[in-house]
């Protein structure tokens, strides 16, 4: 039986699974209410900008998951 060849990027569907699980692991990370002053803190702060860049190198695309609040960019409001 022959090898076949690895794809050169992921499908649609596998992008799709990625993009749950991003979005998953963004909710872990920023869930957690603890002091901006700890390790911790500043460790999942790190964590959490590679998430983002990688889903951005990923899918080509800003992160679409984020929600941000006023103060922030927002959604435009879908028509449908």
């Amino acid at each position: 039986m022959a090898r076949s060849k690895p794809s050169k990027q992921l499908s649609e569907a596998e992008v799709d699974r990625f993009l749950m699980a991003a979005e998953a692991l963004h909710l872990s990370i920023i869930k957690p209410f603890i002091s901006p002053h700890c390790d911790h803190y500043r460790q999942t702060r790190v964590l959490h900008e590679v998430l983002l860049k990688t889903v951005r190198d990923v899918t080509g695309k800003e992160v679409e998951f984020i929600r941000w609040n006023t103060t922030g960019p927002v959604r435009p409001p879908t028509v449908g």
